[in-house]
């Protein structure tokens, strides 16, 4: 399978190598957008910020590094209080979160060919929870912000999914919609797809396409 990649070169994929499917949640799995949206919007009229520069930053990382950006002089204790507060804020808005186009029938695809998943993302499990509860999804696996020392773009969070999937890094398929995300991804050592056109080893429409794909090449 050829597909392109953000140098402008050919890449071949084997998809029939893929041993297990790691997905981000926010944008990739759950539709929430426009709840993140509103979260970062409100959280930036809080300190008179620049919404447009909160949102580019605040986009797949964890709460807590988007604070320490735009307030790096803040003690620990200060930060993490501000990340929690904003995190409490993301989960009492739920009312148009759900999941994104094809994330149930990829869900459907993976159950019935065998193939080990896990949702790894940069919210806290409470959060995650509430969005994937939300979505009507429920991971065999999920890793959290509160799981890992150190967020995307660090690969940490694939590298215990992984491990506690007992796959090789090397043999997943990580899903992602972010730039952070993506890097952490690669940083894993993992092949990556995209939603959302962002550079990627496979650039997906949606997960639709992603299912779509994994059954022909299950079927090859």
């Amino acid at each position: 399978m050829e597909l392109g990649t953000d140098s402008g070169t050919e890449l071949v994929i084997d998809l029939r190598e893929v041993a297990a499917v790691l997905l981000d949640m926010d944008g990739t799995l759950v539709d929430s957008d426009a709840a993140v949206e509103r979260a970062w919007r409100a959280w930036a009229a809080d300190y008179d910020l620049d919404p447009d520069k909160v949102l580019a930053i605040a986009q797949g990382t964890p709460a807590i590094s988007t604070v320490r950006r735009f307030w790096p002089e803040w003690s620990d204790e200060r930060a993490q209080a501000d990340a929690n507060r904003q995190l409490a804020r993301e989960c009492v808005d739920l009312a148009d979160v759900v999941p994104t186009v094809g994330a149930h029938r990829l869900l459907e695809t993976l159950r019935e060919s065998g193939l080990p998943w896990a949702v790894v993302t940069s919210a806290d499990t409470r959060l995650a929870r509430a969005r994937l509860g939300r979505a009507g999804i429920t991971p065999p696996l999920l890793i959290t912000i509160d799981d890992v020392a150190s967020g995307k773009p660090d690969p940490q969070g694939f590298l215990m999914a992984a491990e506690r999937l007992g796959i090789d890094p090397a043999r997943c398929l990580v899903v992602e919609d972010s730039d952070a995300g993506i890097a952490a991804g690669r940083a894993a050592g993992a092949t990556v797809a995209s939603v959302k056109g962002r550079p990627a080893d496979l650039r997906l429409v949606d997960l639709e396409q992603l299912a779509a794909l994994l059954t022909q090449a299950r079927a090859a």
